[in-house]
């Protein structure tokens, strides 16, 4: 299995496919199977896909580092420069979009088009949320019964699970004039039942010069990674 030494990290990547370089990232808690289960191989058939497990996830042990959507995006960066890939394709989901909008920001010229799903630019939304539109526990412990299977510490779940719930919590997100500076295409993309609002998705499209809105019907939070529309909308955009 292919691992990169990155930033103090021995961080698990993928790679199916050829064509232009397409970065995947997954939601909190999350790895690449039960992210991109669906919607990879689709994908593969047109791009080299780069599927990446984050700090803590999946088989990339965590470290002593507090995770930050900085540090996510230069662990990316950095494997991008291990792999000789200058320039990439990317898509983020939740944790990972947070992470794709850190790199669209910070790191313009790596990034060819990006697509942020089911991640908001701002963090101070608080009370939002409907308890309908969040993970349910069966999707809980399909995060740990993945977990346990990949990780290298299967009994760490718990405390990643702190950690990332830390994370999310306490980043300050975007500002909107950070936003407007980003000059690449973005696809702003959530559920019609996300817990990220479509009016604040809608918000973040119009901030950014070239963004886009999709709004996949019927669709939650934890029913957009695994919907068939996933791939076809992101084939779209990219194309």
């Amino acid at each position: 299995m292919p691992y990169a030494d990155v930033n103090g990290l021995h961080l698990y990547y993928e790679e199916h496919g050829e064509g232009p370089p397409l970065v995947l990232l997954h939601g909190g808690l999350m790895t690449i199977d039960l992210n991109f289960g669906v919607a990879l191989p689709a994908l593969a058939g047109h791009h080299r896909v780069i599927a990446v497990e984050l700090q803590g996830h999946g088989r990339t042990a965590d470290v002593d580092r507090p995770p930050t959507f900085p540090d996510f995006a230069a662990d990316v960066i950095a494997l991008l420069d291990h792999l000789g890939v200058e320039r990439a394709d990317v898509v983020g989901f939740s944790v990972g979009g947070l992470t794709g909008y850190e790199l669209v920001i910070s790191y313009p010229g790596r990034v060819r088009r990006a697509v942020v799903a089911s991640a908001d630019h701002r963090n101070d939304r608080a009370g939002e949320a409907d308890p309908a539109r969040l993970p349910t526990p069966d999707d809980f412990e399909a995060m740990r019964d993945a977990y346990v299977v990949t990780a290298p510490d299967p009994s760490a779940f718990d405390a990643v699970a702190q950690k990332t719930s830390g994370l999310v919590q306490s980043f300050t997100g975007w500002t909107d004039d950070q936003l407007r500076d980003v000059q690449v295409p973005v696809l702003i993309l959530v559920g019609d039942t996300d817990f990220i609002h479509v009016e604040n998705a809608a918000e973040a499209m119009r901030l950014l010069p070239q963004g886009q809105l999709a709004v996949l019907p019927g669709t939650t939070h934890m029913d957009l990674a695994r919907s068939t529309l996933l791939a076809p909308v992101i084939e779209a955009f990219l194309a």
